[in-house]
């Protein structure tokens, strides 16, 4: 790892093929984190924005609030036009996304969760998930506080299992422009820390052990559920602060789909 002004850049960063090499599981095992450079080529990328645009579309006209049970952020871009910054279950409304979420190299990921009957979630917690920030002065997403991905888990009452997040990203952006924040090695922290050590959702300090990346348009990061992380506001404004990122969960255990009936958890209003 490297810093430059005061951040800290992830290093290395790896290829993903078929299957995961010793190296790299022994990366994601010690850190609770890996980067993949160019999982998807750029007209993929372009094909993706369109999908998004598409279903943003459809949400605005319909004055949808949540999908099943999960809030729905919007905002307004730089145009004055009103969007969403955060899209949940986002697949189940674009075959595009849908047939992403089928790509075959995405199963080369399951090893890392080390958990039986492992998945991707694209029914269950908040499905696919699409956060799309941008800066200006009437953007209302322009960050996201310290949080983990498992505390759904505490607030449904039930053990906390494995998950991982797997991030694909949509736009280019360095570290010195904002983006996502993680604390390696925080993936074997004991409950008190994984619950307590930050403030969910309303802390933004930045920690002193945490690292940014270098991103690529087409880049895919995987970041264990447990990891203490956070996405920085960026220091610029207009079209250079934009910033989309698909998330995809990746679980193991009882399969528990949400619909149209779930309610919606405290921690979902608060994030």
């Amino acid at each position: 790892m490297v810093a430059t002004q005061n951040i800290t850049i992830s290093e290395p960063v790896f290829i993903l093929g078929e299957n995961l090499t010793a190296e790299q599981l022994n990366f994601f095992e010690t850190h609770g984190y890996i980067h993949f450079k160019n999982f998807l080529k750029l007209e993929t990328v372009v094909e993706i924005r369109k999908a998004l645009q598409d279903v943003q579309e459809e949400w605005v006209s319909q004055n949808r609030e949540k999908v099943n049970g999960v809030p729905i952020k919007y905002g307004v871009d730089l145009d004055g036009k009103k969007i969403v910054q955060r899209f949940a279950f986002a697949s189940l409304f674009s075959p595009v996304l849908h047939e992403l979420l089928k790509d075959p190299r995405l199963k080369a990921l399951f090893p890392l969760l080390q958990a039986k009957d492992e998945r991707i979630g694209e029914f269950e917690k908040d499905g696919l998930v699409v956060n799309h920030y941008i800066n200006s002065e009437k953007s209302k997403f322009t960050k996201m506080g310290w949080h983990t991905d498992c505390l759904r888990d505490v607030f449904y009452g039930k053990k906390i299992g494995p998950m991982l997040n797997v991030g694909i990203h949509l736009d280019n952006y360095d570290p010195k422009n904002g983006g996502l924040r993680i604390i390696p090695g925080t993936h074997k922290q004991d409950l008190f820390n994984l619950i307590f050590r930050k403030k969910y959702y309303v802390g933004h300090k930045p920690d002193p052990n945490e690292i940014g990346f270098n991103i690529t348009a087409g880049d895919l990061t995987v970041h264990d559920g447990r990891s203490w992380h956070r996405v920085e506001r960026s220091p610029i404004t207009g079209e250079a602060s934009r910033r989309r990122v698909m998330y995809i969960p990746f679980i193991g255990g009882e399969y528990q789909p949400k619909d149209k009936n779930s309610s919606t958890q405290l921690y979902q209003r608060l994030s």
